[in-house]
């Protein structure tokens, strides 16, 4: 599966986002033979289950110009990397606390020439600063992730949703959301078509969450 499956889907992407896309997959290629980072059985459907999976989240939320997102616990550089060739305009910042993993994150930033990315080996909470949107790929269950992430979003919203975390998950969220009323689920089906996202679902906490 190539990046067709991208393109199909956002219709409205410059030939220089075109170029980008199509050329993580050689990027990737390259770095997880040195570096795992991506596991061996998902390396071959790169585009489906990592690329386009992270672009899940802008079917939810389109990103200002000069906002600014957080990527917790990136890994390979999922979601923010797909989101930032998608978000020119928009500053990303991706951490994780695996150093192994932004040595990739960065050289796949150097690779694509993307200015609008900043890749930090740390943990969430010793990074300074507030953020827009915090976004992730189920790194942890909702009450943990929310610990970590406390204090780092902007009170003041610049778009009309207002400031919060977006977080990849799947499956049933029952147990995992119930101290969390004000909680939106989105269902990925409803955007993609593949069989991959028949449990795959956004999260929308606002920033006004209960801890």
């Amino acid at each position: 599966m190539n990046a067709k499956i991208i393109f199909n889907y956002f219709t409205t992407l410059t030939d220089a986002q075109k170029q980008q896309f199509m050329a993580l997959e050689a990027l990737y290629q390259d770095w997880n033979q040195k570096i795992n980072v991506v596991s061996r059985k998902d390396i071959d459907e790169l585009y489906l289950r990592h690329v386009l999976h992270s672009l899940g989240i802008a079917k939810i939320q389109q990103f200002n110009e000069g906002a600014e997102i957080l990527d917790v616990g990136t890994g390979g550089g999922f979601p923010g990397i797909p989101l930032a060739i998608l978000f020119p305009k928009t500053q990303f910042t991706l951490v994780d606390a695996i150093g192994k993993k932004i040595k990739v994150v960065q050289e796949v930033i150097d690779g694509l020439a993307l200015e609008n990315i900043k890749a930090y080996h740390t943990r969430a909470e010793d990074l300074p600063g507030q953020f827009d949107f915090i976004v992730s790929r189920a790194v942890a269950a909702m009450p943990t992730f929310v610990h970590w992430t406390k204090g780092k979003i902007k009170k003041d919203s610049s778009h009309e949703r207002k400031n919060g975390i977006l977080y990849l998950k799947g499956g049933d969220l029952t147990e995992e959301l119930k101290e969390y009323r004000n909680a939106q689920i989105f269902d990925l089906p409803e955007h993609f078509e593949e069989d991959f996202f028949d449990t795959k679902k956004v999260v929308y906490l606002p920033q006004k969450f209960k801890i």
